[in-house]
């Protein structure tokens, strides 16, 4: 047995107990800290990454953040609210740690949220994107490094990385709530700093719709464990080249714009969220 999966078996096996009873989830929402759930996710407990085995090692504590057990109508779910970032300074093997533990759990089916720029004149901030692929320019990737066979095969077939059975589901619950259906490849660098102009150019001339620094480690490792993944993405910054330019507001007035963005794409996507866990 590899060092990877007795760490991701340590955990495992100190959360199992603190599920509550006849809890059996078999889907798992990640969110950033600030992300609130719409009132119809009833979170029955809780618990602090930083008490279980594995992150209780780790530097930065204050950044990890908690694991909720919620119940949505008839379905249980597991919540990680507070996702690790690279940029941080966390390992991709950190970040996927929990992906695997999931597994474990009983976890088939992988939702996960997060905040992008956007590239493409068709999209706006306020709104968000439902992800169909992806382009990893970090540099890096959490399958580097000796592989486990039990964990997932040594080279993992990305073809479907964002499950297209999953994509349809979701993208029929936006069609019959009449939402707006934004359809975009990922692009993840490392961050934090924002892009470039030249850099946003190229990002969109290769093929990109939004860039973001979360959710690609987090789909390697769950095709590589074998879950199914589906993402949301709120939109709260514009990268498109030429606006890039000719916007010269402050730090503090481009902050104050992407909160007031990021408000509205919450609370937008959580007018339907409900649903569409309910149809995964």
């Amino acid at each position: 047995m590899t060092e990877q999966r007795k760490k991701i078996l340590q955990t495992y096996k100190a959360l199992k107990p603190l599920m509550p009873k006849g809890f059996r989830p078999h889907i798992a929402l990640i969110t950033e800290q600030y992300y609130s759930l719409p009132a119809e996710f009833k979170t029955v407990s809780s618990v602090k990454l930083e008490k279980l085995p594995f992150y209780d090692s780790l530097d930065f504590k204050e950044l990890l953040g908690n694991i909720l057990f919620v119940k949505l109508g008839g379905k249980d779910i597991i919540v990680l609210k507070g996702r690790m970032h690279y940029y941080d300074g966390f390992s991709m093997r950190d970040i996927a740690h929990i992906i695997y533990v999931f597994r474990y759990l009983g976890i088939e089916k992988i939702l996960s949220i997060d905040e992008v720029g956007h590239l493409n004149p068709r999209l706006k901030c306020g709104e968000f994107t439902l992800i169909y692929d992806h382009i990893n320019l970090t540099g890096d990737n959490p399958l580097i490094g000796e592989n486990d066979d039990e964990l997932g095969i040594r080279f993992p077939d990305m073809s479907n990385a964002y499950d297209e059975q999953l994509f349809l589901k979701l993208n029929s619950v936006l069609l019959n709530n009449k939402m707006k259906i934004s359809e975009s490849v990922y692009l993840c660098t490392i961050g934090p700093e924002s892009e470039t102009e030249a850099e946003a150019r190229f990002y969109r001339e290769i093929g990109s719709d939004v860039v973001g620094y979360s959710i690609v480690p987090e789909n390697i490792t769950a095709v590589h464990a074998r879950l199914k993944f589906a993402a949301l993405s709120l939109i709260t910054r514009n990268l498109v080249p030429d606006k890039i330019r000719e916007d010269d507001s402050s730090e503090e007035e481009k902050l104050k714009e992407m909160l007031k963005f990021r408000k509205e794409s919450v609370k937008l996507l959580n007018s339907v969220l409900p649903k569409l866990v309910k149809n995964m």
